[in-house]
């Protein structure tokens, strides 16, 4: 009898069940719906390969915790009739003028205010408080790796920013950026027109121990570059916006803009779904079709700084050998090891894990992210705009090792059969610039075909890891067909297509590669087309379309061949 009742009100729960759809309400909790669908699998309702399709009947589902998806929940299609938005969107209400500002306390997370990185205003991100605007810097005057600190400029507001208690400092060097929160601000004894900056840990200590990339003193195009951020004296411009440590928002509107009429909002997550098998069992067959991802964050540089190696990939440890040299590579120097950046929506130990003309946005880490042994997965005509780091992630990239260790991964462990194709990626890296459109780590069998990928501030297209010419299993791995445009934005040791490492049987054909970026504050002209970086190998280069013959090449293999570009 209880089980009667339990099916009963199951049923009830659901809604409407025809076949095998299940059709999802506004506001209803899509995990729920997702629980019933794994259960009609495993109590045998449905033939346990026999696909289940979940269909989003709202607009917009707000999450209060990520979507979960096992190897129970294989055989599941999750769709919309109108591209509803799968979001952890927060409207933050209340505001009230203060002086020249709006004001409101930030939503609560658990018992504490809510911190926040990116606010949204009618729609459109709002820019954070910066020093000089959106992308704009000053050259830095010294890096002094010894004493821990960078000597800059003194601000004219200084006094205003030494009352500041949650400071950072965004630093350009070369392909990379740091994110560090400052510790102190002060004048130099010696020359009161220059001011030492230094900063709290972990990020101090892996700023000044990585070699790669640091920032330059006196390079060809001059020193590396900076910006201080996140103070409310550095809000002097209209849509500029701060948060206190006692969780308040500042606000500067617009011209015409008016609080009753004005949405505001941010994100709670920075994770939205999360697709997960296990080496034994590998979560398959899922797939999400007419689906908007939005709204979700990125906070590690709040609390740890962020400090990358290189794609956006932050440095836990990092330090240069006492002497040069290793026994796979003579001149290696570099010594890092990373964490994997997060990501909206990511899977792994996967097969058959497809997105279909979905829609992510506002999202401000890597928006979708294939991390570990997927395969035969196809990301196929979707929209990718407002991205804050990487438009498309996938592969291992050496997570957990030292990254210039050559490794051949197990086969089973390899991303494998990943076709990416007809996807629009625009305005991605501008939380990071250091990410890329589409990067692709130890992979093999891979197929990049018919993306746009433009405005992006690093690089555009980027396949391979390791800094090896080794045999480490990369390999058919197939650049086509695709448009990139307006890249290298910020930085340059760039690409429009960039590729790193020994992959026989691989090619870069038929592209157009338009508009590379003038990278203002680069310190020397590394910005390329078609950039093979080192020990780049196996690789046929033919028939791609460059506004100028600027290729690039960092001791490449002798199986490179290059045919019929122009």
């Amino acid at each position: 009898m209880k089980r009667i009742i339990f099916f009963l009100l199951i049923f009830a729960f659901v809604g409407s069940i025809s076949a095998t759809t299940i059709h999802v309400p506004q506001g209803g909790d899509i995990a729920l719906y997702i629980r019933q669908a794994r259960e009609m699998h495993r109590l045998h309702e449905v033939g346990s390969q026999e696909t289940i399709n979940i269909v989003l009947d709202g607009d917009e589902y707000i999450l209060s915790s990520p979507l979960y998806l096992r190897q129970e929940d294989s055989f599941l299609k999750i769709s919309s009739p109108h591209s509803a938005r799968i979001s952890s969107k927060a409207v933050i209400r209340g505001w009230k003028k203060e002086g020249k500002f709006w004001v409101a306390e930030a939503p609560n997370a658990g018992t504490r205010p809510l911190r926040i990185r990116q606010l949204y205003v009618n729609g459109q991100k709002a820019l954070r408080s910066t020093q000089f605007g959106n992308y704009e810097m000053q050259r830095m005057t010294d890096f002094r790796t010894k004493e821990r600190s960078i000597i800059i400029p003194t601000p004219e507001n200084l006094s205003q920013l030494q009352r500041e208690n949650a400071l950072e400092m965004l630093v350009h060097q070369r392909w990379a950026i740091a994110i560090l929160r400052v510790k102190s601000i002060e004048r130099c004894q010696d020359d009161t027109l220059q001011t030492q900056v230094t900063f709290l840990e972990p990020e101090s200590e892996l700023e000044f121990s990585h070699p790669w990339p640091q920032p330059v003193i006196g390079e060809e195009k001059g020193n590396s570059s900076f910006c201080l951020q996140n103070a409310k004296c550095l809000v002097d411009e209209q849509g500029e916006w701060y948060q206190d440590n006692d969780g308040r928002i500042w606000y500067l509107p617009k011209e015409g803009e008016k609080i009753e009429d004005t949405e505001i909002a941010c994100a709670t997550l920075e994770q939205l779904v999360e697709i997960s098998g296990t080496a034994t069992r590998a979560v398959h067959h899922i797939t999400f079709e007419n689906i908007c991802f939005e709204y979700a964050s990125w906070n590690r540089p709040s609390d740890f700084g962020h400090v990358t190696l290189q794609g956006g990939f932050p440095i836990v440890d990092a330090y240069k050998l006492g002497k040069e040299g290793l026994p796979w590579d003579k001149n290696l120097e570099n010594q890092a090891w990373i964490l994997r950046p997060v990501s909206a929506v990511t899977a792994s130990w996967g097969q058959h894990i497809n997105f279909y003309g979905c829609t992510f946005r506002h999202l401000s880490s890597t928006a979708l992210d294939y991390s570990y042994a997927m395969k035969d997965c196809i990301v196929s005509n979707n929209r990718f705009e407002d991205i804050g780091g990487t438009a498309i992630l996938g592969g291992w990239f050496g997570e957990g090792e030292e990254v210039h260790i050559p490794i051949r991964l197990p086969d089973a462990e390899y991303t494998t059969d990943l076709f990416i194709k007809g996807n629009t990626i625009y305005d991605a890296t501008n939380e990071d610039w250091g990410a890329v459109g589409i990067g692709l780590g130890y992979v093999r069998s891979c197929h990049i075909t018919e993306n746009e990928v433009s405005k992006v501030n690093y690089s555009g297209i980027c396949v391979g890891w390791g800094w090896t010419a080794d045999d480490t299993g990369m390999r058919d791995n197939h650049i086509v067909n695709n448009h990139i445009t307006d890249f290298a934005r910020m930085l340059y040791d760039a690409g429009g297509i960039y590729t790193l490492s020994n992959q026989p049987h691989s090619e870069i054909t038929s592209n157009t590669i338009e508009h590379l970026g003038k990278a203002p504050y680069a310190t020397n002209d590394r910005g390329f087309y078609i950039y093979l970086d080192a020990k780049t190998d196996g690789y046929t280069i033919s028939g791609n379309h460059c506004t100028e013959q600027r290729f690039g090449d960092n001791h490449p293999g002798k199986d490179i061949i290059w045919k019929e570009n122009n």
